[in-house]
C-alpha cells in the first residue's frame, strides 16, 4: 500500500506507475482516490468547526446563565451538534473504508532497475550459475524416475485427495526431510532466527501481506472461522509484526521458517494432474528480513545469494530472472526469480523467488520503527530458501544415471543415513 500523500501530491507519478505496469483499466481509481481523500480532509475540517462550535455555545450558555439572560437558542444550537457530530463520524468512518479500498488496489511504486515488459515472457536474466549436465542417454523426468524407483505415489493421493496431492515413500520421503533440515541449518548458520509459524491465519493479517486476488486465487478458507490455511509461511512470519514499535537497534530482523504450504492454485496455470511441480499442498523454508529503509537492496542481494548457495551445494544449474514491471504483483517494489535446469525439457523452471516490497506490507499491518521526531516504516522483504516439491524434480532429473538410480548431493548425505543413492524401493 503506497502512501496517501504521494498520490494526492503526485497523481500522475502513481499512474506512469500504472502504466509501466501495463494498469491502465486502473488509472482512474487514482482520480476517485484524490476526490476521497479531499473528502475526507473536509470532513475532518468540518468536525472541527463543530466542535469550535460547541465550545463557543458552551461558554455562552454559561455566561448568559451568569448574567441572567435568556440562553434558550444556544440551548437549542447545542442540541444539534452532537447528532451533527455524530453524522460526520458516520461519514469519516464510510470515507475512511472506501480511501483504504482504493489504497488497497493500487500497486506499489516499483523500483527505477526495474525492466518495462508486459508480463512473464519479458523478463530478463541476470546470470547462470553452473553448467547443465551431459547426459549419454535419455534423460527421463522427474514422474518416470521417481515411480520406476517407487517412491511416489499419484494414484493413491488421487483416490484420498485429489489432484495436485502425493505420497511420497522410502527414500524419497528421506530426501525431502533432507531437504528441510539442510535448508533450516544453512539459514541458521547465516544468523537468521528459526521459527515455527501457526499454518492458519487471520484475514485481517493476510490482507496487510496479500493482495485481495491472490487471497482468492490461493488461499483456503477454513468453513465458518475468521482463518485461512497459509499459502506460505512468509505471510504469517511477516503477519507476526502486526501493530510492532520497532527500536531502531531491532533492525534489521532475519529470521526463516519451515512450514507446509496449501494453496488453490486458481489461475491459468492451473494444477499439474500428475507430479511434483504444482501442488495444493508442498514443503517450503522460508527467509523474510525487517529492515531500515536504506538497508533493504543490500539485504535484497544477499537473500537471492542465499538461494543460489543451497542450489548450487545441491549441484542443480540455475539462473536469475530479473522479473519485468507487468510480472511484478501489486506489492512488490522488485523482484527476481532463481530457475532450476530441467535437462528433459531444456529449459529453466522457477524454484524461489525474492522480493523487496519496500513499505507496503509495513504500511498495511502499520509496522513502524521509533525514532526522536516520530515514527517510520521499516522495509519489508521475502525469499524462497527451498520448495523441496521443486528442490526434488531438480535432484532427480540433474542427477539420475542410466540404471535408474539417482546420485545424492554430498550437501544432503549427513542427512540421508549413510544412503548415497537413491534406488527402487524394495
Amino acid at each position: 500500500m503506497i502512501d496517501v500523500k504521494l498520490v494526492r501530491e503526485s497523481p500522475e507519478l502513481v499512474k506512469a506507475n500504472m502504466k509501466k505496469k501495463f494498469q491502465d483499466a486502473k488509472i482512474p481509481l487514482v482520480d476517485k482516490l484524490v476526490e476521497k481523500d479531499k473528502e475526507l480532509r473536509q470532513s475532518t475540517v468540518d468536525v472541527e468547526k463543530l466542535r469550535h462550535q460547541r465550545n463557543t455555545v458552551s461558554k455562552s450558555i454559561s455566561e448568559g446563565k451568569k448574567k441572567g439572560e435568556d440562553v434558550s437558542k444556544f440551548l437549542e444550537e447545542a442540541k444539534q451538534i452532537p447528532q451533527k457530530l455524530a453524522e460526520l463520524d458516520e461519514l469519516q468512518k464510510k470515507l475512511k473504508l472506501e480511501t483504504r479500498e482504493l489504497l488497497l488496489q493500487i500497486p506499489n511504486i516499483i523500483h527505477e532497475s526495474v525492466p518495462i515488459g508486459k508480463d512473464e515472457s519479458e523478463n530478463v536474466e541476470i546470470k547462470k550459475i553452473g553448467e547443465p549436465k551431459k547426459f549419454s542417454f535419455k534423460p527421463k523426468n522427474h514422474i518416470e524416475i521417481a515411480e520406476n524407483l517407487g517412491v511416489v505415489d499419484f494414484e493413491t493421493s488421487g483416490r484420498t485427495s485429489g489432484a495436485g496431492f502425493y505420497f511420497l515413500k522410502g527414500d524419497l520421503a528421506l530426501l525431502n526431510m533432507a531437504l528441510i533440515n539442510f535448508a533450516r541449518d544453512y539459514m541458521m548458520k547465516e544468523g537468521y532466527q528459526y521459527v515455527e509459524t501457526p499454518l492458519m491465519i487471520r484475514r485481517s493479517v493476510l490482507d496487510g501481506v496479500f493482495s485481495n486476488a491472490e487471497i482468492e486465487a490461493m488461499s483456503y478458507k477454513i468453513d465458518g472461522e475468521d482463518l485461512y490455511l497459509i499459502a506460505t509461511s512468509e505471510h504469517s512470519l511477516i503477519g507476526a509484526y502486526i501493530g510492532q514499535r520497532f527500536e531502531k537497534k531491532e533492525l534489521p530482523t532475519k529470521v526463516t521458517s519451515y512450514s507446509m504450504c496449501f494453496r488453490k492454485e486458481i489461475g491459468s496455470h492451473g494444477i499439474e494432474e500428475k507430479g511434483l511441480y504444482r501442488t495444493h499442498q508442498f514443503n517450503k523454508q522460508e527467509m523474510i528480513v525487517v529492515c531500515e529503509p536504506e538497508d533493504s537492496y543490500k539485504f535484497y542481494d544477499e537473500m537471492i545469494g542465499h538461494s543460489i548457495k543451497v542450489f548450487e551445494a545441491l549441484e542443480v544449474p540455475t539462473r536469475v530472472l530479473e522479473c519485468c514491471s507487468g510480472d511484478l504483483g501489486d506489492l512488490k517494489a522488485k523482484s527476481a526469480d532463481l530457475e532450476a535446469w530441467s535437462p528433459v525439457k531444456e529449459e529453466y523452471y522457477e524454484i524461489c523467488s525474492v522480493t523487496n516490497m519496500e513499505e507496503a506490507q509495513a504500511r498495511r499491518l502499520d509496522m513502524r520503527v521509533k525514532s526522536h521526531d516520530g515514527s517510520y516504516f521499516p522495509h519489508t522483504l521475502n525469499n524462497t530458501v527451498i520448495a523441496t516439491s521443486r528442490a526434488m524434480i531438480a535432484v532427480l532429473e540433474n542427477n539420475q544415471n542410466e540404471d535408474g538410480s539417482v546420485d545424492i548431493p554430498k550437501a544432503l548425505l549427513p542427512y540421508m543415513y549413510g544412503k548415497k543413492k537413491l534406488v527402487p524401493l524394495k
